[in-house]
């Protein structure tokens, strides 16, 4: 529903407060003077845009969340769940234990939604405890947010260099599933691969990956310590589908796995950007949304670093990824390995990124709902999750 169908079905209460909200001048006892007084303002630009320029970093997070999430209701917790994540200085993940207790209160947060119109309960017996948020009131957030960060870009002409990996990671699953077909790779206890097939393995692929140097590697697939950040999402891919199987201390195709190599198939790459999102979401709670952002504002070429200036903000570290390694590490990276986007280098404006038509079909047409994510266990007893 709209915001003008949910304030019919607000209580007086909360069309009084929406309405001192905005300074409303009507007759506080007329449920249909506020509902069209209310109307009135906040259907004007400029008082939208102010309101926007008013709400915290945190509010920004809180609404970015929701405004991306295709269902129409949520629970209280979720909302405080969501607020919580929204403050960062108490929602750190890999925060070490016994920090000091925040006394900020997302509850205030809801409320605060509330009297802004920007949150409503629901109508019905089995709604009236679930919140609900307008449809015309997420598109104008988007609408105006989406001005505001392309009012520090400049759009720049396509560079004389740029990478674009279109269907590449679909013919590496492919060269993948040929190399365990012809050979199968034994694993030590931990269910990892020796150095040497894992080299022969890098070595046959489209794209040339470093193996990990010693070091904190975790959070972003099963074998992501010892694997390189492509190869991991390839072998996770083909592992989550059945294609591999680790039994017996040793890595080979499985049944389904032989008969896709013989087939000659090569896989769908919608299929292969929802198992990453899938294990990148928990990690980043907001994937899909910063995903969104990017497909929304780079169609044209613009810098990395514009990008990341107005994107960073939205971004909760994990562990010791800051938000900008996450940025450009797991998500613009990412992004260019699976197809979704070009990188390139501009003399004048530096590294610079554009979304390809492939990329931009799959990120408009794929929706991720928030409970279908894979939860890795981390190996790190010192700084739980």
């Amino acid at each position: 529903m709209n915001l003008a169908d949910m304030l019919c079905y607000a209580d007086i209460q909360q069309l009084s407060s929406i309405a001192n909200t905005y300074d409303c001048q009507c007759n506080g006892h007329s449920k249909n003077e506020l509902i069209q007084s209310i109307l009135s303002k906040v259907n004007r630009r400029d008082v939208f845009e102010q309101q926007l320029t008013k709400l915290s970093i945190e509010d920004i997070r809180f609404l970015n969340s929701i405004v991306f999430d295709k269902r129409d209701l949520f629970s209280i917790e979720e909302l405080i769940a969501r607020a919580r994540l929204s403050n960062f200085a108490t929602a750190v993940v890999g925060q070490p234990p016994n920090q000091p207790k925040d006394t900020w209160n997302p509850r205030e947060m809801i409320a605060k939604f509330k009297h802004s119109g920007w949150l409503f309960n629901g109508y019905s017996q089995q709604t009236r405890y679930l919140f609900q948020f307008p449809k015309d009131m997420k598109a104008r957030f988007t609408e105006t947010l989406a001005k505001q960060f392309q009012s520090e870009f400049t759009y720049t002409d396509e560079p004389p260099v740029y990478r674009d990996e279109q269907g590449l990671i679909a013919e590496d699953i492919f060269h993948f599933l040929h190399f365990l077909y012809h050979q199968d790779v034994p694993l030590t206890a931990d269910l990892s691969m020796y150095k040497r097939p894992l080299q022969q393995i890098v070595d046959r692929m489209s794209v040339i990956e470093e193996l990990p140097k010693a070091g904190w590697r975790f959070g972003y697939g099963r074998n992501f310590r010892d694997l390189p950040s492509r190869l991991s999402i390839i072998y996770d891919y083909c592992y989550y589908q059945g294609l591999i199987s680790e039994g017996n201390s040793m890595l080979v195709l499985t049944d389904k796995g032989r008969q896709t190599y013989l087939s000659g198939k090569r896989e769908d790459l919608s299929h292969v950007y929802r198992l990453w999102f899938k294990i990148y979401k928990n990690p980043i709670p907001n994937l899909q949304s910063i995903v969104y952002w990017v497909d929304r504002l780079a169609r044209d070429w613009v810098q990395v670093d514009a990008l990341a200036k107005v994107l960073c903000p939205l971004l909760r570290p994990f562990y010791f990824d800051t938000s900008e390694a996450i940025f450009e590490k797991r998500v613009l990276l990412m992004m260019m390995h699976l197809g979704l986007l070009r990188l390139g280098e501009d003399e004048s404006h530096g590294r610079v990124v554009r979304m390809t038509k492939l990329g931009i079909g799959i990120v408009t047409g794929t929706y991720v709902p928030e409970e279908e994510k894979i939860v890795l266990k981390i190996d790190n007893p010192e700084f739980p999750c």
